[in-house]
């Protein structure tokens, strides 16, 4: 049981602490509630390029990492469909250095048309490595919008085009940090050797005097059901011909969320697992296959990826990858199987708990998705999914008809 306290300042401001005395470093987490889903169509990137622009230096402190590093402190940031996340750890002692650098910037950055210029640099640089100069790495910037129509998670983090950032105006940014970057859209929780008694004072002065902003009302069109296969084929210089198969699944707050869960840990969670013993080990379709779920807040994507042996016939890989999920439809699972996927998503979990700097991330974000205590009732969640729950599950996701599939085929 992880126990915290929590209030919430004039401004907005929610702030949860946990008290962690194993540790004399201090976890500084706060997460602003705005990701990729809540840019503009035209003007996507817009949240992870601030992920960037927040190190650039704000109002009163020109200098982010120097003061952070001089007081013994790390410090890094993420950006999803969802959510922008920034963190420090650091010595207890030096504690209000992170209050002072976090909330100066979130008072205000200093804005220029030089350091965005910078940071288009940067972000176009990034854009290029990770998804136009890497193998395989266009293959989400094709297989989103395939399938999502409406849904702005159409996009990744890094935007729909690179230019998008680069034509993008100062006035725009600054206004897209306005309506996003405030108190009453954050965050912020604290775990380590440190109590509500402590952290309150500290959260009043720094965060306090921060007036509250008007934030863009998130209008989300839902996406709507898939009533077709989609299908789409590239040829790229790669090695081998890959496949990507895209299912539409529940959101995060949905009770078969956690057995979607399940169903990707038991086709491939390590070498024992069902795609990799039957495809990879006994067939020899494929040379490496993968199942996961994209986790989104609202409603994500089942994906089954997987690089083809040379000479396979791309139709019968994907195929065998049915065959494979229709075993599950057909609730052809063991109960040890079960208990298997679930004793490992419980150890994980219970591990990763031993972190401060986890604790402080996921109390944060449970607390986004409406009750940091949800942080104490995840592994009960898993616990209590049946077969019959997966079968289920399984039979709504894996229909042919809500399948996206991209043929990502070698031409060397």
């Amino acid at each position: 049981m992880i126990h915290f306290e929590r209030f919430i300042l004039n401004n907005g401001l929610k702030v949860i602490i946990h008290n962690d005395p194993s540790t004399a470093v201090v976890a500084f987490n706060l997460l602003y509630n705005v990701g990729s889903r809540d840019e503009n169509p035209e003007r996507t990137g817009f949240a992870h390029l601030f992920e960037h622009l927040m190190f650039e230096g704000s109002l009163n402190i020109p200098s982010y990492d120097t003061p952070l590093q001089k007081a013994g402190g790390e410090n890094n940031a993420f950006t999803s469909n969802d959510i922008t996340n920034y963190y420090i750890t650091i010595p207890k002692e030096n504690l209000e250095t992170a209050f002072w650098l976090e909330s100066d910037r979130m008072l205000g950055l200093d804005f220029s048309e030089k350091k965005l210029a910078i940071q288009k640099n940067v972000v176009s640089e990034e854009f290029n490595q990770r998804y136009l100069n890497q193998p395989y790495g266009d293959a989400f910037l094709f297989l989103r919008p395939l399938a999502y129509q409406v849904h702005p998670y159409q996009w990744p983090t890094i935007g729909k085009d690179i230019s998008h950032i680069r034509e993008a105006s100062l006035d725009e940014v600054k206004n897209f940090f306005l309506h996003h970057y405030a108190p009453n859209n954050a965050m912020l929780s604290i775990a380590g050797n440190v109590t509500a008694a402590e952290i309150k004072p500290l959260a009043e002065k720094w965060f306090g005097p921060i007036p509250r902003r008007e934030i863009n009302q998130r209008n989300i069109v839902p996406e709507p059901e898939q009533k077709k296969a989609r299908k789409l084929t590239l040829e790229r210089k790669v090695p081998f011909s890959a496949i990507f198969k895209a299912f539409h699944m529940s959101s995060k707050l949905e009770k078969s969320y956690y057995a979607t869960d399940l169903i990707s840990d038991l086709l491939a969670n390590g070498k024992s697992s069902r795609l990799y013993q039957q495809l990879v080990k006994n067939k020899k379709l494929f040379s490496d296959i993968n199942a996961y779920i994209t986790g989104d807040i609202d409603p994500g994507l089942f994906i089954v990826n997987g690089k083809l042996m040379p000479n396979v016939d791309m139709e019968k890989a994907e195929q065998a990858i049915h065959d494979e999920l229709n075993q599950i439809v057909q609730g052809n699972i063991e109960d040890y199987e079960m208990e298997k996927v679930k004793n490992k998503f419980e150890s994980v979990y219970q591990l990763s708990q031993i972190s401060s700097l986890n604790k402080a991330m996921n109390l944060a974000y449970f607390e986004l998705l409406g009750d940091a205590d949800l942080i104490n009732h995840e592994i009960e969640k898993y616990r209590s999914v049946t077969i019959d729950e997966v079968r289920q599950t399984a039979m709504k996701l894996f229909r042919k008809e809500n399948s996206s599939t991209l043929y990502y085929l070698s031409k060397i």
